[in-house]
């Protein structure tokens, strides 16, 4: 019996009780020589899913179905491969950071743990209790200064995620009946025989619902603002939030679809979800002053395209859009973290406030710039090849064309909006530690090379050869640099005079609301899968 998917879990869970129980050891530099040692676990286990395919670990001598089982494929492996490395920045990073105490590093190398229990389970059960003891970490972590404001958003999050899985708990509990089994693949295997496809309504409605909400695709977004940008959440927590765990939703939806891809179609309702996403995301965005919570919405117009290129059933698009995650994941933690040490240092969140940053921290300016090229698609940044290989996976629909356009234009007045912080006056000037620069400097040299080594790393990251056609990436080149002209005179004589975007700013749905919305999408799914099934 193999345990080396396990370790993946159980390792990370370990060090955390070994640095919470015993006293007398340096928990930091256990902590971070961990860390290498996962780093190279990754790595390896990546190496072996490129030449076996996938790898399943089997607990106990019990037959697949019954038996706890982990797998890795090629998404997994590198997923995997991206929370530890995501993970192991942060920890260095807040290195000499006062509030990493026991109690704080227990509960992020746990969360760690669980994050990639969640991508390599093999049967929905598994998946649920993951999830379910995640959100409580998350929770928790949100919480962790405990202002008022902060404990108000992580009740926020915690209730309204306890209830969507509780959407998913009944979905398990409707496939459990009709296959007798929980394990992912087997259901797949089994969905040829199932001669009513109509059965399957409710689990799927069911199973959606809960991953649409992790997912925070539109309507059910409105949690991730308050978990994502909350107050005094540590910049760490922010970064792996919307860099690397609201994906797992974005992967769950993969998941699911590839269950039940053979009976149930819905690729066009979600590529229209997937753009109304993007579009609603970076309205939010651009309308808010506070630079967490523009980050925060920023992610969700970025889910809206990664939504809309995994659902385009094309292989550019869909692993165009497995890159974007990379790109997104490493540019939004590397926009995180810097957003932390500005608040730090000018002692506010408010974007109108901040002024000189190049003045004052030149170095975390430049950080900035790099990570705003790659988060918007700048030539030879890294998202510039996600985002050119998910518009080429779009085959015949102009409409999809202009709307993946004009999302990236709002994209680029966000962060127009973003960057004005780096200029203006400021006669102070800040110092940074070993640790930090370090961090970013290695981010924000990913977010480049991501682009000028974009094929070859997708081709190392995922096991497949996709081709850049010089023509067509010049002709994507020229539209952003049209996007930016375009984004600067919006910003500079029509944005300002918007005072509808103050009224959208002030939008603030309570838990009566949220909970009305995940109902609300719940039959919106039974409705259509009725009409279309």
């Amino acid at each position: 019996m193999s345990m080396q998917l396990y370790w993946f879990v159980l390792l990370p869970i370990m060090i955390a009780l070994l640095g919470y129980i015993c006293t007398g050891i340096n928990r930091k530099y256990l902590i971070l020589f961990s860390q290498i040692i996962y780093l190279v676990m990754a790595v390896n286990t990546l190496v072996q899913v490129h030449m076996t395919g996938q790898l399943i670990n089997t607990l106990g001598n019990y037959p697949r179905g019954i038996s706890i089982t982990l797998r890795a494929d090629a998404i997994t492996a590198v997923f995997v491969l991206l929370n530890v490395f995501l993970f192991s920045v942060m920890l260095l990073f807040n290195f000499h950071k006062h509030y990493m105490n026991k109690l704080f590093l227990f509960l992020f190398l746990v969360l760690e743990g669980l994050i990639n229990g969640i991508f390599l389970s093999g049967d929905l059960f598994n998946l649920y209790v993951l999830i379910e003891v995640s959100t409580i970490v998350v929770s928790i972590l949100i919480m962790y200064k405990r202002d008022t404001q902060s404990i108000y958003d992580g009740m926020i999050y915690l209730f309204t995620n306890l209830l969507s899985m509780t959407f998913f708990l009944f979905g398990i509990g409707y496939i459990y009946k009709i296959f007798g089994v929980l394990d992912m693949q087997l259901i797949k295997d089994s969905m040829p025989l199932v001669t009513h496809s109509k059965s399957l309504l409710l689990p799927y409605a069911f199973l959606l619902t809960a991953v649409g909400f992790k997912s925070a695709i539109m309507p059910l977004f409105s949690w991730l603002p308050r978990a994502h940008g909350t107050p005094s959440a540590p910049s760490i927590v922010s970064a792996i939030l919307s860099g690397l765990y609201v994906k797992g939703g974005i992967y769950l939806f993969i998941r699911m679809q590839d269950v039940f891809q053979f009976n149930i179609e819905t690729h066009q309702i979600y590529i229209i979800m997937g753009l109304l996403t993007g579009i609603f995301g970076f309205v939010l965005a651009v309308s808010q002053d506070d630079i967490k919570l523009i980050l925060a919405y920023s992610t969700i117009s970025q889910i809206g395209l990664i939504l809309v290129g995994v659902s385009m059933k094309n292989d550019y698009s869909y692993w165009g859009s497995m890159y974007h995650i990379v790109n997104h994941a490493i540019s939004k933690s590397t926009l995180f973290l810097a957003a932390g040490i500005i608040i730090e240092t000018y002692k506010t969140r408010n974007i109108r406030e901040i002024r000189g940053v190049f003045r004052r921290m030149p170095f975390i300016a430049c950080i900035i710039i790099f990570a705003i090229l790659g988060i918007t698609g700048a030539p030879l940044f890294g998202s510039s090849i996600s985002k050119y290989y998910i518009q080429k996976g779009n085959l015949t629909s102009n409409v999809i064309e202009m709307s993946l356009i004009f999302i990236n234009l709002g994209t680029i007045v966000t962060y127009i909006k973003y960057a004005a912080m780096l200029f203006g006056k400021s006669d102070d000037t800040s110092t940074m530690t070993w640790n930090q620069k370090l961090s970013l400097s290695v981010l924000a040299s990913i977010c480049l090379l991501g682009g000028v080594l974009g094929p070859v790393i997708i081709n190392m990251l995922f096991n497949v050869s996709l081709s850049v056609k010089i023509g067509d990436y010049l002709i994507k080149s020229t539209i952003y640099l049209v996007s930016i002209l375009i984004g600067f005179i919006f910003y500079r004589y029509v944005y300002k005079h918007m005072g509808v975007l103050k009224k959208i700013r002030d939008i603030e749905l309570n838990f009566n609301q949220i909970v009305l919305l995940i109902a609300s999408f719940f039959v919106f799914q039974l409705v259509y899968l009725h009409m279309t099934l």
